[in-house]
């Protein structure tokens, strides 16, 4: 099994770095292969909205950029993290750009990431790490993935790279969320052919104008 990471911090080895690396070794420890790749200091740019995705359905974003690349690292993994430092109580530019495409484009190929294992997790100074963490979340929620969860919210502290090791508590909440999902993928993996899946449902659209 495969878990794809993705770290939207503009410093490559920062405190988000730091949650995901040791959720990644819980999930190592049971044989589940991690790839960390570092998105916070890309040259993306947003989704335009011209829904180009959605007249081709060919798996990429019509901006030719590192994201189509990132969106089939996705579709191939068995699980998704993603790490963002916390910008203003929100996640990063980057992180925004890279997941407003990925998982438009996802939705758009008939769910391109369902049923896979996803979680989100910030780092942050002093405050805004529930807003953050419970925006990605809601791009978890609309891939229609399936989230672990730990003993508390997936937040770590820290200002300077490194100084997130200090927060034990934080240590232990992405400790206990690695062998969580550690625990969840191999379910999935042994129901896998024996639990029949739920159909996919063509997406409604309920506009509030009409």
């Amino acid at each position: 099994m495969k878990v794809v990471a993705f770290n939207g911090s503009p410093k490559k080895e920062g405190n988000t770095y730091h949650a995901i690396k040791i959720l990644a070794e819980q999930l190592e420890k049971e044989s589940i292969e991690v790839e960390i790749i570092h998105v916070g200091n890309s040259n993306i740019r947003g989704c335009t909205a011209c829904n180009s995705c959605f007249k081709t359905r060919d798996e990429r974003c019509i901006i030719n950029d590192d994201v189509n690349g990132w969106i089939q690292k996705m579709k191939e993994a068995d699980g998704i993290i993603f790490g963002s430092p916390v910008h203003f109580s929100d996640i990063s530019a980057e992180m925004k750009a890279f997941l407003d495409r990925a998982i438009y484009v996802g939705s758009a190929n008939n769910s391109l990431y369902r049923h896979k294992v996803g979680v989100g997790v910030t780092a942050v100074r002093r405050s805004g790490g529930i807003p953050a963490y419970n925006q990605l979340n809601n791009y978890i929620g609309y891939g229609e993935m399936i989230m672990p969860t730990s003993n508390y919210w997936n937040v770590i502290y820290g200002r300077a790279p490194g100084e997130a090791l200090k927060d034990d508590e934080g240590m232990q909440i992405m400790r206990i969320l690695g062998k969580n999902m550690a625990w969840l993928l191999k379910l999935i993996e042994f129901g896998e052919g024996k639990i029949e899946k739920p159909e996919v449902e063509r997406k409604v659209y309920t506009n509030f104008i009409r």
